[in-house]
Order: C-alpha cells, then structure tokens, then sequence
C-alpha cells in the first residue's frame, strides 16, 4: 500500500518518537541497581578537572573486576582524593576507598525491601514510557485527522491510524519486555 507523503511523514515522526522513548527508558534501567556492579552506576558523577566539571569517565578507566566491585583507575593520581569526593557528593550511596592507585567501590548486597523498592522504581519508569508513547500516538492521530480536514484520504487516514496502534502495541510490549527483564534482574540474587 502506497501511503500519502504527508502521512508518512506523521508515520515516521510517530516511531521516532516511541523509538526515543525505548532508547530513554534503556537508559534510566541502567541506572537502577541490581546487585551486580556496572560502570553505569556512575555515570552521572562529574568531576572538577582543573576548573571544568567533566564526567568521571574522561579522567579515568571504569572497570568492574567482579559482580560487587567497581575499580576507578584516574589517569592522575592527584585526582584520586577529588574522584572520591565526588563520588560521596552524587550521593549514590557508595563509599569509596583508595589504595594510592584505584579507587574501589564495593557493592553492597541488596536486601529485600530494597530490591521491592528498586522494582517500583523499573515499574515507574515503565508506566512513563508507556504514557510517551500513547502520547505520541494521539499526537499522531490528531495529525492524520488534520491531514484528513486537508485532503488526505479517509481510508489512508484509517489506515494509517491502524499503522500508529500497531507501533503503539508492538512499543509497549518492548516496554513490558525491557521492565521485565529488569525487575529479574534486581530479583535474582
């Protein structure tokens, strides 16, 4: 089936939007922790290096050497104690520690209840993903019927509003998919 440009158009910008919306929601998961380390963890401590804040990463490699450990190696060693306190500030929970060389942030074992709380968390961020993409169908919809007042045709615009339920369906099944998985994750010990 041929569909008309301008509904293509309001097509394409539909997926992109639910395709931002997947690519979001990935993102805030990394964040939540489940008992094992990842380097995402912290991702958001910046660092002042000489006089500019600049993420953690660009001063030093990020490892994790087992499941409950992260290794920050800094590129300077004066910058182990300024590494250290910005880990403390971003307030993450961590305490770093030190031996000269790296600085090591032991991951403490989750306990039920905050496993429970962290499944919430992956939940929320679930239902505000769902609510971006039902956002972009209706912005999708009204579109097409805008399109309809201008001249598209009333079965292409039918048509393409059963093309927009079919990505709004197929993103909130991925959706349900990438929480699951998550919530596994933090569950499994």
């Amino acid at each position: 089936m041929v569909m008309h440009e301008e509904a293509q158009f309001v097509l394409d910008q539909c997926k992109e939007k639910m395709d931002l919306t997947i690519g979001h929601l990935e993102k805030e998961l990394l964040h939540i922790r489940a008992g094992k380390s990842n380097p995402a963890m912290i991702d958001a401590v910046t660092v002042d290096y000489y006089g500019s804040m600049v993420p953690l990463s660009q001063v030093s490699n990020i490892s994790t050497p087992d499941p409950r450990t992260i290794a920050i190696q800094p590129w300077e060693k004066k910058m182990i104690p300024v590494i250290e306190k910005a880990i403390m500030a971003a307030n993450l929970g961590f305490n770093p520690d030190n031996n000269g060389e790296v600085i090591r942030i032991n991951i403490p074992p989750l306990t039920e209840e905050r496993r429970k709380s962290l499944v919430k968390q992956a939940n929320k961020e679930g239902e505000n993903a769902k609510i971006s993409i039902r956002t972009a169908r209706k912005e999708s919809n009204e579109s097409l019927k805008k399109l309809l007042k201008t001249g598209l045709a009333e079965d292409m615009e039918k048509d393409a509003e059963e093309i927009v339920q079919k990505f709004t369906d197929e993103y909130v099944k991925k959706i349900d998919t990438l929480v699951a998985a998550k919530e596994k994750d933090i569950m499994t010990i």
